[in-house]
């Protein structure tokens, strides 16, 4: 195949010299059919003509950069499709021609394609953060559909990376910071990891110039100073290799500027005192040589404890795998190694591009296909539930770590997860209802707080309850994007009706004490209402009453007749004068509307008082709660007395308590079996050595009521090593 399939001698329309195709040429036509390589020049001349008058900061003509990132895309052999969508990538951002026009000269393919990496500059923002954030959101729900959108985009990003010189410093930094945040932790998500360690160096040398020169200088140094050593390594190791009978490609290798000065970083080191900034990779044939190869070279040098990992029996997230060794080389140089195989290393370097750059009749894909499917889904799954792209963009972010624990279901699966997370983003990651149902963790068989941190290892099982559900201080805790993203949308779905329900009761209530009606409110009235005090709907009146936004009492004086319809909100209370005859009545189970007080834990047959507390419904505490008592004087125009519980109220209460017994054998049991005989159920225990003699035992006991809970304390005292019984309140 000829590269003249694409016509080198004719000039751009740009008039200008520097304006040649002639390498992108020569890429494409070594994989390209004559027929895509015509798509591609057509495509070329089109973007051409666009871009007529267009230069860079440099003063190049603008067409340079198409023509750039093509080559880039070409060389991970991307199709056709993907090398026109290259070129055109900017004709519709920058020059405004219609997505129509480009499906009716290269396809619908292509025109999807451009369209997803376009930005959103049409629409009004609020902020420049906010057409960010929106961009980004765009590209990547585009790229959850072609995982080629993403791929043109980071050769874009690359480019434009390599290419930062005329611009300002400050533009400089804010791309260098964007890219590092975002398009660095996507490029090692999906395994491009030549990619990667290029954009973490141009990063580093666009945030911290001076630091860059520095360390270049003196990496370069050592080099020289180190030349000798590496140079023993690599024929001591070239040696030993055949001499096992392992045949092998062993060559060394740099790190990269950019993690070198992260090392030094977070090690607090001096360059001099990070020893291994050289590293051998040694490619071989098979899985089992890889593991050959690792005893020959253990054999030849010390190995560090500590220092071995297996990503071929566990894969990275990214699907990346290799044996990773670091042993105690001459003069005792620490020295990593990397082992693996031929189809491996392309993977290591491509990534999910591997797809494409390397096709075999023996190789699948497929492990690491599936891996990239699911989390590009998981991108759908999360915009299906966010409407805010800032939202959006924070929970991919989350997604993006590049590190991850390693850990098990009860069958043995293994699950990856980012470095931090908890067996509440297990849960999550199992099913979204395994997610929302989850009432505590066994890690490793041991009940743990669904805010535990998990390690690579841990085997992990999650305890559902038809009563859990989920609540926003689990926002506080979960790492993982889909965990954030469907726990918000619980609270914005669910708790939003529960509020609307526990505000229409809180109103009638209100209403009745003034002698009106709910029912006698007409819509005519409520849309009045609502005009005038800010909000959209009823419903959005009534959720705010729900949640604590507004005072019932005020809302339900506005439909008093003669009434005028002014604020509503919790500002507005000093105009609260009607008396209250007949109490609020809490069940005990309203979600998220009504709260039961952590502090005293208010069991049915307490006498109550509730505060309302904006954005979190009404708090109800015991009435003689200190914590509740204190409050209230800061306070008073939030609290009501009149509150009581319902008749028929919900089943289990947590109660703490607080049991000091006589330290002897068997007395835990002893009095957890009492408790059991009296049909309650033990929440939660810690114990505290309360002197040699005795022991403090800490209980959280779910009971029905007060008198179930005496019927307990009577139980506890049957048991002879009980010394004193305590509920704890404040």
């Amino acid at each position: 195949m000829n590269s003249s399939a694409i016509s080198t001698d004719t000039p751009s329309v740009t008039g200008s010299a520097q304006v040649t195709i002639a390498p992108l040429a020569e890429l494409i036509s070594q994989y390209l059919a004559p027929a895509d390589i015509r798509r591609v020049r057509n495509a070329f001349r089109f973007s051409d003509a666009a871009h007529l008058g267009q230069f860079r900061a440099s003063g190049e003509p603008y067409i340079t950069h198409p023509i750039a990132v093509t080559e880039i895309c070409a060389g991970w052999r991307l199709d056709a499709d993907a090398l026109m969508a290259a070129l055109l990538h900017d004709v519709m951002e920058d020059q405004g021609v219609p997505k129509q026009e480009l499906a009716e000269h290269f396809g619908t393919d292509v025109a999807e394609l451009v369209d997803g990496l376009s930005k959103l500059d049409r629409i009004e923002f609020a902020t420049k953060t906010d057409q960010q954030a929106d961009s980004f959101r765009k590209m990547l729900l585009a790229m959850a559909r072609d995982v080629r959108v993403i791929l043109i985009k980071l050769a874009d990003r690359l480019h434009n990376m390599r290419t930062l010189g005329p611009v300002s410093p400050e533009k400089r930094r804010r791309v260098a910071r964007e890219t590092l945040e975002i398009y660095t932790p996507i490029a090692h998500r999906l395994g491009l990891n030549v990619l990667y360690r290029e954009l973490q160096d141009r990063c580093f040398e666009a945030m911290y110039p001076n630091r860059y020169r520095v360390l270049q200088k003196a990496v370069r140094a050592a080099r020289g100073n180190r030349r000798e050593v590496i140079g023993n390594v690599t024929d001591a190791v070239r040696a030993a290799l055949p001499a096992a009978g392992i045949e092998a490609e062993v060559y060394g290798r740099e790190k990269n500027l950019a993690g070198i000065y992260r090392k030094m970083t977070l090690q607090e080191k001096s360059f001099s005192e990070v020893l291994d900034i050289y590293g051998f990779r040694v490619v071989v044939h098979t899985q089992a040589d890889c593991y050959l190869a690792l005893g020959a070279l253990h054999q030849l040098y010390r190995p560090v404890p500590g220092k071995f990992k297996d990503y071929i029996a566990i894969p990275k997230i990214n699907g990346y795998q290799s044996l990773h060794t670091t042993l105690v080389g001459p003069y005792g140089t620490p020295i990593e190694f990397q082992i693996r195989t031929r189809d491996m290393h392309h993977i290591a370097e491509s990534g999910v591009a591997a797809h494409w750059i390397y096709k075999s009749a023996d190789v699948s894909l497929n492990d690491l296909q599936k891996r990239t499917h699911q989390w590009l889904q998981s991108l759908l799954d999360i915009q299906r539930q966010t409407g805010d792209s800032g939202e959006f963009l924070e929970h991919v972010k989350v997604d993006l770590f590049p590190d991850a624990v390693y850990v098990f279901t009860p069958r043995g699966k293994i699950i990856s997860l980012p470095r931090g997370a908890t067996p509440l983003d297990f849960a999550y990651h199992i099913h979204t209802d395994v997610g929302n149902q989850a009432s505590s963790a066994r890690v490793n068989h041991e009940q743990v707080p669904l805010h535990t941190e998990l390690k690579s290892g841990d085997t992990v099982e999650i305890v559902t309850s038809m009563a859990a559900r989920p609540s926003s201080q689990w926002l506080g805790f979960v790492r993982t994007g889909r965990a954030r993203s469907e726990i918000r949308h619980y609270l914005r779905t669910v708790q939003y009706a529960e509020s609307v329900a526990f505000g229409e009761r809180l109103l009638a209530h209100e209403l009745k004490q003034l002698g009106l009606s709910l029912d006698e409110v007409n819509d005519a009235t409520w849309e009045k209402l609502a005009r005038a005090s800010g909000a959209d709907s009823r419903a959005e009146i009534l959720a705010d009453i729900g949640l604590g936004k507004r005072l019932a009492a005020v809302v339900a004086r506005r439909f008093m007749p003669g009434a005028d319809v002014v604020a509503t909100t919790a500002a507005a209370v000093d105009e609260v004068t009607a008396v209250r005859s007949a109490p609020i009545l809490i069940q005990g189970n309203e979600g998220q509307s009504v709260q039961l007080a952590t502090c005293c834990s208010p069991i049915p047959g307490d006498a109550l008082i509730a505060c309302i507390r904006t954005g979190h419904g009404l708090v109800v505490h015991t009435a003689d709660c200190p914590t509740a008592l204190r409050q209230r004087e800061r306070e008073p125009e939030r609290w009501i007395q009149n509150v009581a519980w319902d008749n028929n109220p919900a089943h289990h209460f947590n109660v703490r308590v607080d049991v000091v017994a006589r330290n002897e054998r068997g007395v835990l049991g002893r009095i957890a079996a009492e408790v059991s005989a009296a049909d309650a159920n033990i929440a939660h225990i810690t114990t505290q050595d309360d002197a040699a003699a005795t022991v403090m035992l800490h209980f959280t006991i779910q009971v029905a009521d007060r008198e179930h809970l005496a019927k307990v304390f009577r139980y506890l005292r049957r048991v002879p090593q009980v010394q004193r019984i305590l509920r704890l309140r404040g």
